[in-house]
């Protein structure tokens, strides 16, 4: 037998060789990062905040690294980042690599279940370790961030059936610690309900319970931190100033594209009047979707482009959004997706000093490749129907009673039988089934 040539896939048909290569992967990241001297310079402020709850310093009164960087997040977030305060800084973004790195393999777990991939370890393995260079995840473990964590969160919230005891919960946490994710809440509160329409209560469960679990987080930062809790809901939260330059290449949201394409630097009113809409229209979109594949990823399309500032590493949602259109089929799609996420294009424009508002306007499309993606997937995704037509399926021959028949109440003859139910459709475990018929009390 002759040996045959290894490919890239081969070398990943099994976990060790998946491992390895993940293994090299980060390896290779490392040496990066320590070439270049990263700070992980968020960390560094996640410390902070941990440090000044501890000490009970003023929780937005400080500013830490060169860059001078302040706190940004409600103040249940600094509760969490506590134990951080207690490490050394060296140990503490070699825990914030580890931990994204095992935070990224967990994404690309869930992406793959939200998808309906197969998710075997080789596969996590190698998607891990391709993924690991998308560019907002590469800035996502270079900053030392928290992306991952709270995408993991809302994802495994959204991928769990409709109704499942808890779900909103996750959701809640996640508005709780950074606002972005708050749009998810109304994405549970105004979606329709896909229970049977003898529930219908059960279509606000999941929303109220996400709404009640950010409330939560909210009233516990209160309690804890009374006096920061004031200072941030009443006065930090209206500072967008804080968070950054919103006209610097960095911002990939609406408000990023529309200070750099007007050369304005506060474009707050021409933002508003695009904003507003487009958040509308978004979610109306996400809300409609038939498919909840769509509806979760238009939502935090929508989210990632009407907040006022969305670093590039925010948008670590390309990652279910390449499952979700490699699911689909749709590889040249995928393929130029991952190009957008890989290129890098919002770095190679001029970016020095305050050059981010002189570009010139062929280069407004790389300096702004996320926000632009993300409109047209939605675009793409407007203009396809939202209900389609049902065909009448030809009657199916069956050589046993028709179950659904018999649940009904038909009687049915023995031997073959027609009957109009879509056989094409996903069976029904029967405990599923019982729990489900209003008649059986589940």
């Amino acid at each position: 037998m002759t040996r045959r040539n290894v490919t890239l896939r081969a070398l990943a048909a099994t976990p060790a060789a998946a491992g390895t290569l993940l293994a090299l992967s980060l390896t290779a990241f490392v040496a990066l990062c320590v070439l270049q001297r990263a700070p992980m310079a968020d960390a560094l402020v996640y410390r902070a905040e941990g440090a000044a709850v501890v000490t009970g310093g003023d929780l937005y009164g400080f500013t830490v690294t060169e860059w001078r960087l302040p706190a940004t997040y409600p103040p249940f977030a600094a509760l969490l980042f506590v134990p951080t305060a207690w490490l050394p800084p060296l140990a503490l973004k070699a825990a914030f690599v580890a931990g994204n790195t095992a935070l990224l393999a967990l994404l690309v777990r869930l992406s793959c279940r939200f998808a309906g991939l197969p998710a075997g370890t080789s596969r996590v393995y190698t998607a891990t370790a391709l993924a690991l260079w998308l560019e907002p995840v590469f800035q996502t473990v270079l900053f030392g961030q928290i992306n991952l964590v709270l995408a993991c969160l809302v994802l495994w919230d959204l991928s769990r059936p409709q109704g499942a005891r808890g779900r909103g919960i996750a959701v809640g946490i996640a508005a709780g610690v950074k606002l972005t994710p708050v749009l998810f809440v109304a994405y549970l509160l105004f979606t329709r309900s896909r229970r049977p329409p003898t529930l219908p209560g059960a279509r606000y469960r999941d929303g109220l319970t996400a709404l009640t679990s950010f409330l939560g987080t909210v009233l516990l930062g209160a309690v804890v931190l009374p006096a920061a809790s004031v200072d941030f809901w009443t006065r930090r939260l209206f500072e967008t100033g804080r968070i950054g330059k919103v006209w610097i290449v960095d911002n990939q949201s609406l408000q990023g594209l529309l200070a750099r394409a007007l050369g304005d630097p506060a474009p707050g009113a021409a933002w508003a009047l695009v904003a507003l809409p487009a958040a509308c229209a978004g979610l109306r979109l996400a809300c409609r979707a038939s498919d909840t594949r769509l509806g979760v990823l238009a939502t935090a399309a929508t989210a990632l482009l009407v907040s006022p500032v969305s670093w590039s590493h925010h948008w670590v949602w390309c990652v279910p959004l390449l499952a979700f259109l490699l699911a689909e089929g749709r590889t040249g799609l995928a393929a130029l997706t991952t190009a957008v996420f890989t290129a890098r294009t919002l770095w190679l424009v001029p970016h020095q000093g305050d050059l981010d508002l002189h570009l010139p306007w062929w280069q407004q499309l790389a300096a702004s490749p996320y926000p632009l993606l993300a409109a047209a997937l939605l675009a793409a995704a407007g203009a396809v129907p939202h209900r389609t037509r049902r065909r009448t399926p030809a009657p199916v021959e069956y050589d046993v009673p028709c179950p659904l028949s018999i649940r009904a109440g038909v009687p049915a003859p023995r031997g073959t039988m027609q009957c109009g139910h879509d056989d094409t459709a996903p069976r029904v475990p029967a405990h599923r089934a019982a729990a489900d018929d209003p008649a059986s009390g589940g």
